[in-house]
């Protein structure tokens, strides 16, 4: 008798098909990532914005997009195109919602990494070109970039709405999957790469020279240092999907072989713990930005307003406006005082320093140049150690 299948059902043929040998590990595992590096990442974007709206530096803004592209990888590639798609619905969504998800994790893909190397050039042009690098790095023309590079990867993305899953690959490829899957290993990997190689090694010489003359800045070198473990790390962790995908296209199919199909999912798993990695790599090497985050847990914890008597003054006020600050609040009431040195926290006195508004009252005969050389009260508001020209301005200060 030969066996009739049900006429209600729909079988889709699945010769010899490879076994997960995972198991129910990758959702262990992908559930605990999202869930420990979403609100991570979240904590270091607000951090970071914090901090690029202060110090108006190029490399705040870069790190700031690094992160938002990150957390875009986490909710299209874990939550939706893992989690969503494969766990929970097992694949049973319309083809077209696939091939959507298909172009959105791509996009958030090609940012992540290629904000990454706009970290790597920039700090290129800050260390070997010093002077070019100030009139060519600001803050709008750096979230002009950022913008302009969203808009490439989005570009980029749309052609891998045809993009044929690897767990669903026919024998042999075809040439449009041949084509993607280069296209991708070139984009994501070979070519990030080789800039990162590139100009790291000019970087790495450029220091061992101001080194070995004296002339090295402390700041610069963890900045510095900060960038090398970005990229090593991306290097390390994406290595192995990228060899899974070569051998994948040209050794062994994932659907006919299981050591293909295992090395995949791992690879997986080790690819998207970049996106959580970067917050302890920021709170090891950068001083300021672990202050930054103790700052937005004080203030969420407090669920109120800082006190007034640590106001921050924006360091991008003029002393004409600072001038209008000090009429408002009804005069100079510490003659010789400049009005900056009245608060705790704030730009530098010798770059803000403004002109008493009553002269007379005030018995400031001497005008802003006796204000900013009078050491007796300067000296008072300072740090210890510290004399008004030691103090950095908000462009230069540490990472």
């Amino acid at each position: 008798m030969v066996p009739v299948p049900n006429s209600t059902a729909v079988t889709w043929p699945e010769p010899e098909r490879s076994p997960c040998m995972v198991g129910i590990f990758p959702v262990v595992y992908y559930s605990v990532l999202l869930g420990l590096g979403l609100p991570v990442n979240v904590l270091t974007a607000v951090a970071l914005s914090r901090l690029a709206t202060r110090t108006k530096k190029s490399s705040y803004w870069y790190l700031l997009a690094l992160t938002t592209s990150d957390i875009l990888t986490q909710v299209f590639i874990i939550f939706v195109g893992f989690i969503l798609q494969t766990a929970i619905l097992a694949r049973a969504v319309p083809r077209t919602f696939i091939h959507i998800v298909n172009v959105l994790e791509f996009t958030a893909n090609h940012a992540s990494i290629w904000v990454t190397v706009l970290l790597t050039v920039d700090r290129y042009v800050a260390l070997c070109h010093p002077l070019r690098y100030r009139t060519v790095s600001y803050p709008r023309r750096t979230r002009r970039i950022i913008a302009a590079v969203f808009a490439v990867a989005l570009a980029t993305g749309i052609p891998f709405y045809w993009w044929l899953d690897a767990w669903h690959d026919a024998d042999p490829p075809t040439a449009l999957d041949r084509v993607l899957k280069w296209v991708h290993c070139v984009t994501i990997y070979f070519l990030p790469c080789s800039i990162f190689l590139a100009t790291n090694s000019v970087i790495i010489r450029k220091l061992k020279q101001r080194g070995r003359s004296g002339s090295r800045r402390p700041h610069r070198g963890k900045t510095t240092a900060l960038l090398l473990a970005v990229t090593t790390v991306f290097m390390v962790l994406w290595a192995p999907r990228t060899a899974v995908m070569m051998c994948h296209l040209y050794v062994a199919s994932v659907k006919r072989d299981w050591r293909v199909h295992l090395a995949l999912d791992i690879a997986n798993m080790v690819a998207m713990l970049n996106t959580t990695l970067n917050f302890f790599l920021y709170c090891f090497v950068s001083e300021t930005f672990r202050r930054a985050v103790s700052e937005v847990l004080r203030a969420h914890t407090q669920h109120g307003p800082c006190p007034s008597g640590a106001r921050f003054v924006p360091p991008t006020l003029s002393p004409l406006q600072l001038l209008g600050t000090a009429r408002s609040a009804g005069g100079c009431h510490h003659p010789g005082v400049p009005v900056l040195t009245q608060h705790p926290v704030g730009p530098c006195p010798r770059d803000a320093a403004p002109l008493c508004p009553h002269p007379h009252s005030c018995g400031a005969g001497g005008g802003r140049s006796s204000q900013l050389l009078s050491s007796s009260n300067n000296a008072a508001k300072l740090p210890p150690g510290l004399g008004p020209h030691e103090l950095c301005s908000p462009r230069e200060e540490a990472m």
